[in-house]
Parts: C-alpha cells; sequence; structure tokens
C-alpha cells in the first residue's frame, strides 16, 4: 500500500512541483504567530510572548511536509522589541531550518494608531537527502551534492496598529539561498526566492458588552503570499471572538484549501489553538488526506 501511495503521490507532484516546496509553508493561525514572517511584531502591545506550533500536512503519505516552529518576543524598554524565531521545514527530501534575530521600534502615530518597524538577521540550514530521490523517479544533478550548507539572510517589515484594524507588510529573508528544484524529473541547483507577506484585517464588535468576558467580536482578515515563478497565495480568514476565552472560525485559500480553526484561553497566560484543512483538490484530497495545524502560546 505505501509503495502504491508513492507511485500515485509522484504522478500528482510532477503536475505540481512540490517535490522541493516552491512556497513557504502557509499558516493557517498566523494571526497568533506573525513574528514568524514579520519581525515587527516583537514586543507589540508591550506583552512577552513565547508560541510554538505544528502543521502536519498529507496525513495519508509517509514523509509529507512538517513544519514546526518557535517564537520568542518582549518589549525592551518603551519603545523597542527583540526576539527570537525558528522554522524548521521538512518537505519530503528537503530538510530546511530558518532562525532569525528580530529587533522592532515603536513610532505613536496618533492616540489609536501605532507604527512598529522590524528588521530579522539570521540564516537557513539547507540540506537534500538525494538518496531519497530515487523512490520519486528524480535524477539527480551532480551538482547537488554541495547543497548542504548555511546560508546567512536579513528581512525587514512594518506593522500599522489601530485599535480596530491592522496592515502588516514584511519580507522575512531578501536575499536569495541555494536549493534544489524539479524541472521534467530532473532534481537540479535552483534559488529560494524571497517572498513577500501582505496582510490586514478589521474588528467589529458585535455585542459591545462591557463585560468583555460575554463580547462578540467578528475578524475578518487576509494573507497574501507572493514569490517569484509561484502563483501568488491568499488566504481569506473569518473568526468570531465569542469571548475573551475562545475563538472559531473558517478559512479559504484560493483555488487550493479551505479550513475550520479555533483558539483557546486556558488561563491568562497560556493560548492552545487547533485548525483542520482540506484541499479542493478532490483527487489530492483523496489520496493524501488533510492537514492539520496546532499552536501552544505562553505571556509572561
Amino acid at each position: 500500500m505505501k509503495y502504491i501511495y508513492y507511485i500515485v503521490l509522484t504522478a500528482l507532484l510532477f503536475v505540481n512541483s512540490a517535490i522541493f516546496a516552491q512556497q513557504e509553508s502557509a499558516f493557517i493561525l498566523y494571526r497568533s504567530n506573525m513574528n514568524i514572517v514579520n519581525p515587527a511584531y516583537v514586543g507589540v502591545d508591550n506583552e512577552t510572548i513565547v508560541t510554538t506550533s505544528l502543521r502536519t500536512q498529507w496525513s495519508s503519505i509517509p514523509e509529507a511536509p512538517e513544519t514546526i516552529t518557535a517564537s520568542f518576543g518582549t518589549p525592551l524598554g518603551k519603545n523597542v522589541g527583540i526576539g527570537i524565531s525558528v522554522v524548521n521545514d521538512k518537505t519530503f527530501v528537503e530538510n530546511q531550518t530558518v532562525f532569525g534575530i528580530d529587533f522592532s521600534y515603536h513610532l505613536k502615530m496618533d492616540e489609536a494608531t501605532d507604527l512598529y518597524l522590524g528588521i530579522k538577521a539570521g540564516g537557513n540550514f539547507y540540506d537534500v537527502n538525494t538518496t531519497g530521490l530515487e523512490t520519486y523517479n528524480i535524477v539527480e544533478d551532480p551538482a547537488l551534492g554541495s547543497i548542504s550548507s548555511f546560508n546567512p539572510n536579513v528581512g525587514a517589515g512594518a506593522l500599522l496598529k489601530h485599535n480596530k484594524w491592522y496592515a502588516s507588510l514584511s519580507v522575512p529573508k531578501l536575499l536569495s539561498t541555494t536549493r534544489a528544484r524539479n524541472e521534467a524529473g530532473y532534481a537540479i541547483t535552483d534559488f529560494d526566492r524571497p517572498h513577500v507577506y501582505l496582510s490586514g484585517g478589521y474588528e467589529f464588535d458585535l455585542d459591545p458588552n462591557p463585560d468583555p468576558a460575554y463580547h462578540i467580536i467578528f475578524k475578518p482578515s487576509i494573507m497574501a503570499r507572493y514569490v517569484k515563478g509561484a502563483p501568488l497565495s491568499i488566504d481569506l480568514n473569518l473568526m468570531l471572538e465569542l469571548s475573551t476565552n475562545f475563538e472559531v472560525g473558517v478559512m479559504y485559500r484560493i483555488d487550493k484549501a479551505y479550513a475550520a480553526m479555533t483558539t483557546f484561553n486556558i488561563n491568562k497566560n497560556i493560548k492552545i489553538g487547533f485548525a483542520h484543512e482540506v484541499s479542493t483538490s478532490p483527487t489530492l484530497l483523496g489520496i493524501a488526506g488533510y492537514t492539520n495545524e496546532f499552536l501552544l502560546q505562553y505571556k509572561l
């Protein structure tokens, strides 16, 4: 059965060029984990936050993509925030770990609006398991033997935050790095190009109850991801905050997937989140299964 899965999956991956990831992982619960992609978020609202998440794709396929993240952000003085972020991506034959030291600076625009500017400095460790290419009938370029390296990188981001809305723009990795790519059954040397993230959201008070434990807030948001050589990825999110402790919502990734999600505050310090994603492709869904995402956050 496992062999049959690999045969069918290989056919799907040749169509979607997904043996080597063209785009970075798309997180469903991104609003709770934004400093992974935007360093401007560290120290926002003068909060110290530790977050970790796990995203497992295609539950029915062995060795399918898996992403683990960990981040820390804290204010340092009145207008400065610092933090650390780590992302580990395993995508079939690839293994990449990206880390960054984040710095943000806060500018007060008016009574209700704040501007945060951030920079990220770090790098990524990248490795290709060339022996695993045989599983997918891909011929190895001899040059791939050298792709197991560390590449330094820098990133930048901005966040404009109002009491009711926010707008975020970032490029977490400004420099292109060496990686592998599948082209017509041949694994060749290529470059991982910079990704641009644009996000925004608004909060509508549907039931402005003076008791925050029982209010209802509608939180629509959008996340767009762009990288040269790949289709534009757009997530449309609709969340309902039913109290200070509980949120529930849905997501639609245009032409790709839809998902249901929820977050729950166990107490004033600990938040957990879960999301369940389904592909819009019946063929991929039937073979590969579902994608799940888990999040754990601690506020000091």
